[in-house]
């Protein structure tokens, strides 16, 4: 008699196969758990298969959280368990968590794939954590990561460290393994979205921009990799830096115009590959001229992503990453000012 939930009476719970599903993680590992922390189900049917209640399922899911966020999976099985034994339990499971943000290990140089079973070499914890939560479809797991590592880190490092290197991992797979994490890259992408738009709200609330020459932000045609833009948009929020976003696969008329009406000191263009690198349409926008007559001049370009290759092009900036992006933009944004 196989383990299918078409067997299982009603109320009965759920099998381990249908909860490893649910959970990203293999049935051994549920198993092993079982076996060497005591954490399974509370009661099994008759015929010794196990059935796991959602007060199971809930312990179970902590100790996903508690394991993804580095906690040793003896002392997340600990706190886990404890969640059933009364409201002291909170407290224990974030002295956990506290104890490792504060003491977080330095990164295995020699490891070549996390158990995310994502090729994430040597990325630091935060890293895997994240990319563990939305391999299981946790979505509230990946917003508190992706929340407290903007928190602890600040926007770049966070970005440069821990969500590129978790979005490049998940694009990698899903490309080798036909279309089975397609939707856990989604989740990821509209996480990460989400925390980035909320940073950059947060940090252009109030600010006095409406007057300033804003840097424009755009995709070339044909190009909906939004992503890196949105986290560069937020960063400059957060340097006070205005911007004009125009997102992803934005028509050449249309980014023309923008630059002919808005006059930016700076255009950011990302290309994610060679076929959205439109190399014509660029110089159309550095050779666009703006400003009163007799005293017009154009925009710095800057072009971001790895569709353009490694060679530099005379005339354009080629900032390799998100911090250097913002040293080149804020050295521009300097010599504007002493030069007004």
């Amino acid at each position: 008699m196989s383990e299918t939930d078409a067997e299982v009476p009603e109320g009965a719970g759920v099998t381990t196969g249908s909860l490893a599903r649910r959970l990203g993680v293999s049935p051994t590992t549920l198993r092993s758990w079982d076996r060497r922390y005591g954490l399974g189900p509370a009661a099994r049917t008759e015929g010794r298969h196990r059935r796991w209640t959602q007060d199971d399922i809930a312990m179970v899911l902590e100790m996903c959280r508690l394991t993804a966020a580095g906690i040793p999976p003896a002392e997340a099985a600990r706190a886990a368990k404890a969640l059933t034994e009364g409201p002291h339990a909170l407290d224990t499971v974030e002295s956990l968590v506290g104890a490792v943000a504060e003491a977080e290990p330095p990164p295995d140089r020699h490891a070549s794939r996390s158990a995310t079973g994502l090729p994430l070499g040597s990325a630091r914890q935060d890293c895997k954590g994240l990319a563990r939560a939305a391999v299981r479809l946790d979505a509230l797991a990946v917003q508190e990561q992706l929340t407290a590592a903007v928190g602890r880190h600040g926007l770049v490092i966070t970005w440069e460290e821990i969500l590129a290197p978790a979005l490049q991992a998940v694009g990698r797979k899903w490309q080798s393994a036909g279309e089975r994490y397609v939707e856990v890259e989604h989740l990821l992408s509209w996480h990460i979205s989400a925390t980035l738009r909320h940073v950059y709200v947060c940090a252009s609330a109030g600010q006095e921009t409406s007057r300033t020459v804003p840097v424009i932000l755009a995709c070339l045609p044909g190009e909906q990799h939004t992503l890196p833009l949105e986290a560069l948009n937020a960063a400059l929020a957060q340097r006070g830096t205005a911007t004009l976003m125009l997102g992803g696969a934005v028509p050449g008329d249309a980014l023309l115009a923008a630059v002919e009406r808005v006059g930016p000191g700076a255009v950011v263009l990302w290309s994610q590959s060679a076929r959205t690198a439109n190399l014509a349409l660029v110089q159309q926008v550095a050779a666009t001229r703006w400003g009163i007559r007799g005293a017009r001049t154009r925009s710095r370009v800057l072009l971001t992503g790895p569709g353009w290759g490694r060679s530099v092009r005379p005339g354009l900036l080629r900032p390799r990453g998100l911090h250097e992006a913002l040293v080149m933009l804020d050295t521009l944004r300097s010599r504007d000012f002493q030069d007004g």
